[in-house]
């Protein structure tokens, strides 16, 4: 259910109020998750907050460009299925008498 109540969360010790279109629960989730990524690039090494927030950045742009490309693969499968199920279709559909 969208809410425009305003959701607080909380990601490496800053608070935020978000007002967004989606369930305010996978809103929490989501900052959920970037928080703890954030803590876990910030374990790596002696970094500000925004030097980590940078990377978790990056981070995330490289899982994005990862499902991109995986799902350009799977489109690739898929158009490739409707291409052999519409040749067999085709077979199938020539082999056919016509009815009267």
């Amino acid at each position: 259910m969208s809410s425009t109540e305003p959701v607080r969360v909380t990601i490496f010790n800053q608070t935020y109020s978000l007002v967004a279109s989606g369930p305010a629960g996978e809103i929490e989730e989501l900052a959920q998750m970037v928080d703890e990524l954030m803590r876990e690039i910030a374990r790596s090494g002696n970094l500000d907050s925004t030097r980590t927030a940078v990377l978790t950045c990056l981070h995330l742009a490289d899982q994005v460009r990862m499902a991109q490309r995986e799902l350009e693969g799977l489109k690739r499968v898929v158009d490739a299925k409707v291409i052999q199920f519409n040749t067999l279709l085709d077979v199938v559909i020539d082999d056919e008498p016509l009815r009267a």
